[in-house]
């Protein structure tokens, strides 16, 4: 085994990354929308092996996303770190806008948000200049009226950071690259050997997805793009290419002193031309070096590779190579808290789950339809793979007539797959839901039997790349498939919308609202395991 940077960095849906060096090591967060906790965040110390040590936002009393679909809340981080202190600057849509919180350790606990009033639009950043003047980048609508869908710009204002106050005047910069350049958004700001450097993306987050960079001898000049953007994309290697929609990036130094790059990008997989993107936008690294002035990402080849040597050269991966992130394949739930990669919709405190009501099993208690945008009570993890199974050993007992609880394939609340036990009148029933937009589909229904509300038994959903195998049985060694090849690309991106992946995981629903705060079930294990190592389909 030889030291590699393995890509993705981060599998599985982790969007719009940013980094920050501090102290010897090294600090990502990304996206994660309305899923609770908010902001993962990893750790390296030396670039191939990273670490997941907290979340910025993992406390109710830090941010409500009740009421929001999965795509919106928590838009765009930015991590940066400042004499002792670090920053994470972040967009929560459709409720507090722009805000930013702080921490003595990464790992947290993290603040309570501080409002930035006045800050318009999305994706901020902040810039530590050497003067001590402290900046917000933002993106906003241009200011004299949008003349197309887009028709953004990238600002900036000085702020106090203390209190968050803009000071002064706001001024936009920057417009993209491109003439009619749509969506110049994720913009970051650094000062390298006396010049101001802007990394912005741009063309939108799918298929023209791109990284341009622009420079300034002052940072409120006239700004000047290189004529060779974007520096970083994938958008001309057609619909075929094994990475796609290549975008949202930042820029840092390692402790060797080479430059790297972190940038979303999605896989899609699937039979022949049929290729959809499951896992959502995920977290690469690429390298960067410095020719007149003007950073080139990936040298070589401009592309994203599957792995560099630590001098940034594109390399084979080896099957001893192991991943840059391993996360456990199983949770028995043994211990007092949940590991920090487990996630909630919109919330995943002790309203939804207990760890200490049945010693050795995660109980979840009864909530919402998984279709609501509010008190759903789901426990689930990022799809990380192309093909995998996961299953989860279950114990029930019903109280009232729809109570029900399972195992989710969840992409959003209209698109997803569901294998459950019910409780309809006398009988528990065993379902497969398929839900697809407007359409909620019970694809089987088989009768277990009457007399009794309690159940026992284990579910497992097996992925061959697009075709899913459900599977149920009273233990491990007695599965049997309940239905087979479902259609897997209704969990996509390309299907379902948004910006999300698929993520698998628990629930457990309230038939009536007499059930509320009585009904749950006790999951005893659960395990996840990627069943194929594949790069790109």
């Amino acid at each position: 085994m030889s030291l590699k940077i393995i890509n993705p960095i981060l599998p599985g849906f982790y969007p719009d990354p940013s980094v920050c060096a501090a102290e010897g090591a090294f600090y990502l967060v990304t996206s994660s929308f309305s899923y609770m906790p908010g902001l993962p965040v990893f750790k390296s110390t030396d670039c191939i092996h990273w670490e997941q040590i907290g979340n910025v936002i993992d406390r109710p009393e830090q941010m409500d996303f009740s009421g929001q679909g999965v795509s919106r809340g928590l838009f765009a981080p930015t991590i940066r770190y400042n004499k002792g202190k670090f920053y994470c600057i972040c967009t929560q849509v459709d409720k507090i806008g722009n805000f930013f919180v702080t921490a003595d350790n990464p790992a947290g606990p993290w603040s309570n948000p501080i409002v930035i009033e006045g800050a318009e639009g999305i994706d901020p950043s902040l810039f530590f200049d050497d003067d001590g003047k402290v900046w917000y980048i933002g993106t906003r609508p241009a200011p004299e009226g949008v003349k197309y869908n887009g028709n953004w710009e990238i600002w900036i204002q000085q702020i106090d950071i203390q209190t968050g106050k803009l000071l002064g005047e706001s001024k936009g910069i920057w417009r993209g690259a491109l003439r009619d350049c749509v969506w110049p958004e994720g913009p970051h700001i650094y000062k390298i050997n006396g010049m101001y450097y802007l990394l912005h993306a741009e063309g939108g987050t799918g298929p023209d997805h791109a990284v341009c960079v622009a420079r300034c001898e002052t940072i409120d000049g006239k700004w000047e793009g290189k004529k060779s953007n974007p520096i970083l994309t994938h958008r001309h290697l057609g619909k075929k290419a094994g990475v796609v929609y290549v975008g949202h990036a930042d820029l840092f130094q390692d402790n060797d002193k080479h430059w790297w790059m972190v940038c979303l990008a999605s896989r899609p997989y699937g039979d022949g031309d049929e290729r959809y993107c499951n896992m959502g936008r995920e977290t690469f690294m690429v390298p960067v070096i410095w020719e007149d002035g003007w950073p080139v990402a990936s040298p070589k080849t401009g592309l994203v590779e599957n792995a560099f040597s630590l001098t940034g050269i594109p390399v084979q991966r080896g099957n001893d190579d192991s991943d840059a992130v391993v996360f456990p394949d199983v949770d028995d739930f043994n211990e007092d808290t949940l590991g920090l990669y487990w996630l909630g919709l919109r919330r995943l405190d002790e309203t939804v789950y207990s760890l200490k009501a049945n010693p050795g099993s995660l109980r979840i208690f009864g909530g919402n339809k998984i279709c609501q945008d509010n008190g759903v009570n789901m426990v689930a993890r990022r799809q990380t793979g192309f093909s995998y199974e996961a299953a989860c050993g279950i114990n029930v007992n019903f109280i009232n007539d729809g109570d029900s609880a399972g195992l989710v394939c969840f992409q959003n609340e209209t698109f997803n797959y569901r294998i459950q036990v019910a409780l309809r009148g006398k009988v528990i029933v065993i379902q497969l839901i398929k839900s697809m937009g407007e359409t909620e589909e019970v694809i089987k229904e088989d009768v277990l039997g009457g007399g009794t509300k309690q159940f026992t038994g284990v579910f497992r959903v097996v992925a061959e790349k697009q075709h899913l195998y459900f599977e149920f049985g009273r233990d491990e060694r007695n599965l049997a498939v309940f239905v087979e090849d479902m259609d897997a690309t209704i969990l996509s991106v390309e299907k379902a919308g948004g910006f999300v992946g698929t993520v698998i995981g628990m629930y457990a629903v309230n038939g009536c609202d007499e059930s509320k705060g009585k009904f749950f079930a006790d999951f005893d294990w659960f395990r996840y395991d990627n069943t194929a190592r594949i790069w790109t389909n």
